[in-house]
């Protein structure tokens, strides 16, 4: 039996007076930056040890600061959650999270450490009229995000908006990318990827090094045994090298995430999108250029 790829998800093209599900993948490569920084910058890092968090990396305050919107999660829900971590290195992180300080706190510190690090990143243009309509807009976006299946975008859509601009759009950049992030597990279950195989075919394709993807915490025998099964549905050749059923498979996944992440952006249209691209542009460069983020990253954007 060959592979499961689902309907064919299209060439990307859209009906005139509505939003292509390319322009979903292109405003996530504008809004990722924005919401990934706040897990790098310093400001993140002091807040963190102010709650009591170790500070030698960026997992201790990591796993708290985004699983903080579930709750009182455990590690098995926020493994499930988060996908391609390894259930270890969750529960490592997740298990004495809620011990150290609760997520309302981890809340109340993730607000202040995005405000000092945008106003840090952004100076006086915090304040500027073009930041205030990027955030109204991708707000819109957010608000007209379908949660439902979507458990770390539903978790994110439910706090309740910071009354700043700058503020509102990190918000609101942080419910479209795990409203997409959640679309996306969809798209990898109905390939029967699990979180190990999701990696290595990822890796197998150049989506980013393997190096980078250890990241994630599986051990060598656990990478090695998911690079056998792939090899075995002929998705990935024997020195880890994608075959062109895996690199298809790959495309199909990038394919269908885009396709249930455009949703939300309709609510713009196509006037809206092109408008919040262009008002990004800026921001996005700053916090590109600050060299807080690292060049390589495991979300392969740029290289898929």
């Amino acid at each position: 039996m060959g592979e499961y790829v689902g309907e064919p998800a299209g060439d990307g093209a859209a009906r005139v007076g509505e939003v292509p599900p390319l322009r979903a993948r292109q405003l996530w490569h504008l809004l990722e930056p924005l919401h990934a920084v706040l897990y790098y910058a310093p400001e993140t890092l002091e807040e963190a040890a102010a709650l009591g968090y170790p500070v030698q990396d960026r997992w201790p305050s990591y796993f708290p600061f985004r699983a903080a919107p579930l709750g009182r999660a455990g590690a098995e829900r926020v493994a499930s959650a988060f996908y391609s971590f390894s259930p270890r290195m969750v529960a490592e992180h997740v298990d004495p999270a809620w011990t150290v300080a609760s997520p309302e706190r981890v809340l109340a510190a993730r607000e202040r450490a995005i405000d000092r690090a945008y106003r840090a990143l952004f100076g006086d243009r915090v304040a500027s009229p073009e930041l205030a309509e990027a955030a109204a807009l991708a707000r819109r976006a957010a608000e007209a995000a379908d949660t439902a299946g979507r458990p770390l975008a539903a978790a994110n859509a439910e706090l309740p908006w910071p009354d700043a601009p700058h503020l509102q759009l990190w918000q609101a950049a942080t419910i479209l990318r795990e409203h997409r992030g959640d679309g996306h597990l969809a798209a990898l279950l109905v390939t029967r990827l699990d979180p190990v195989e999701t990696l290595v075919s990822f890796a197998a394709i150049g989506a980013a090094s393997v190096e980078r993807f250890e990241s994630r915490g599986w051990s060598p025998g656990e990478w090695a045994a998911a690079r056998e099964r792939l090899t075995a549905r002929d998705l990935v050749d024997a020195d880890g090298t994608a075959t062109e059923a895996g690199r298809g498979l790959r495309r199909g996944i990038e394919q269908r995430t885009d396709l249930l992440a455009v949703a939300p952006w309709q609510a713009l249209g196509p006037a809206g999108t092109d408008r919040l691209a262009e008002l990004l542009g800026d921001y996005w460069v700053a916090v590109l250029s600050s060299g807080l983020l690292p060049t390589e990253s495991t979300l392969g954007i740029g290289k898929v």
